[in-house]
């Protein structure tokens, strides 16, 4: 039997796209809590001046009269998390066309159950809150942290079902599809007219390409940073253009798979004809074959998919990580931290992302799978699902989101959301991760 090193091994299997997408969350979890941790010790050490200071450095552009001028912190979330909103959006058109959301039968319990898990937690939140100044921030325990949740589902292995991993996957896209929806509709203070209209003409235009069949990827990138120029100076949050772009990328292949099978065919045999040198060189027109190659496989591969693919690498190691460093960093008070937790916009989101979360999504799933619209994920239980409600409790990035947008210039406020969040991540991530644990062992014992 041929034995292979660790690093072989990897590269002889073939990894699926989502397969790689899991991975790709994974990583971003893992990196995330590194970030996240290592952003709570700047902010409440000695070095929390020096901190702050930093990402509220302003950094300015300038072209004759025209000039952009804004924080570090307000380049990351506005500017740098509109390339993560992109691959947000490629990720839901994925899903929609060829993913789990593309079956209508197999979609509808993580669809029922990600509407669950946002109309219970805002209203939760909304009824702790009515009548005050926190009551507009009702959105920010809508929202589930994709990476993190599936990082802690993933850390199970293979005791948990591929089905269950799935079933999360695209609760978390459609839910990341309604906090997208929410921002752009209800975070947008006020409108400027011409500004929009251009935003939307750049889309048109970004759709024209499509249409003509134009799959190289620069001119979807000039196009696209225009747009995000034109909706950030709209009043809608400039991060909206990430995904409103991502719906225009083309998803079909330059060349069927049945035209790339048989023009490669031909090729490799065209490729066999030549002699190989005593040194093992490559014939002039081996290599051009293979370039040729290599060029089909860049043609049958889409413009969405590569994107996708390419992405996700620096989205996961850079952009996540440098919003979680921007904004997770709160300076605790212990001697106060119990009366932070029961103030009403903490106890809002810390109930609406526990309590909200858990009766919305394993509660509208029992429900729909009770009255036969809706299947259990196979190999999984109830039980189960329970616990992947807990893991979607975990808010985190978009929540953070959403909390800078409802509470702008409210430090008070955001500061007693991040509380919130925070407590509410660690504390479902924990439960539910332990839950699924003991009940994978008590389900494969019965």
């Amino acid at each position: 039997m041929k034995l292979y090193a660790p690093w072989e091994k990897a590269f002889k299997r073939v990894a699926t796209p989502f397969e790689t997408f899991i991975h790709a969350q994974t990583t971003t979890g893992l990196v995330l809590m590194f970030m996240t941790i290592f952003a709570l010790i700047l902010a409440n050490t000695p070095l929390t001046d020096g901190y702050m200071h930093f990402f509220h450095t302003k950094i300015d552009f300038n072209v004759g009269e025209w000039k952009l001028s804004h924080s570090i912190h307000h380049w990351i979330n506005d500017g740098l998390m509109a390339i993560f909103f992109f691959v947000i959006g490629l990720e839901i058109k994925r899903e929609i066309l060829v993913g789990e959301l593309s079956n209508i039968k197999v979609a509808i319990l993580p669809i029922l159950a990600a509407i669950g898990g946002m109309v219970l937690p805002a209203l939760i939140y909304f009824s702790i809150n009515y009548g005050t100044q926190g009551s507009v921030g009702w959105g920010i325990p809508m929202a589930t942290d994709i990476a993190f949740a599936i990082s802690a589902l993933v850390l199970l292995g293979n005791r948990v079902s591929p089905a269950l991993v799935t079933f999360l996957v695209a609760l978390a896209i459609v839910d990341d599809l309604g906090a997208v929806i929410v921002i752009a509709i209800f975070y947008t203070e006020q409108i400027n007219i011409l500004p929009l209209i251009l935003a939307g003409a750049s889309f048109l235009i970004l759709v024209s390409f499509n249409r003509f069949g134009i799959h190289a990827i620069l001119p979807y990138f000039i196009v696209g940073l225009a747009m995000w120029f034109f909706m950030l100076e709209s009043g809608v949050h400039a991060t909206i253009a990430g995904v409103i772009a991502a719906m225009a990328i083309p998803s079909k292949p330059k060349f069927t798979p049945v035209d790339f099978t048989l023009h490669t065919k031909n090729l490799l045999d065209e490729y066999d004809n030549y002699p190989i040198g005593a040194d093992h060189t490559l014939h002039e027109k081996q290599k051009a074959i293979l370039q040729n190659i290599k060029n089909k496989i860049d043609s049958i591969r889409t413009p969405a998919a590569r994107l996708e693919n390419d992405l996700h690498l620096p989205v996961s190691l850079i952009v996540i990580p440098l919003f979680a460093l921007a904004n997770a960093g709160i300076s605790i008070d212990f001697s106060s931290f119990g009366e932070t937790l029961l103030e009403p916009v903490s106890l809002g989101i810390i109930a609406g992302l526990i309590f909200g979360k858990v009766i919305g999504i394993a509660g509208v799933s029992w429900l729909a799978i009770k009255l036969g619209i809706a299947k259990l994920p196979q190999g999984s239980s109830m039980s189960q699902v329970f616990g992947v409600a807990f893991l979607g409790g975990i808010g985190f990035t978009m929540s953070i989101f959403v909390a800078d947008l409802a509470f702008i210039d409210n430090e008070t406020l955001i500061f007693q959301a991040k509380v919130g969040i925070l407590v509410a991540s660690l504390f479902s991530g924990l439960f539910g991760f332990f839950w699924l644990r003991q009940t994978v062992k008590k389900d494969k014992q019965i």
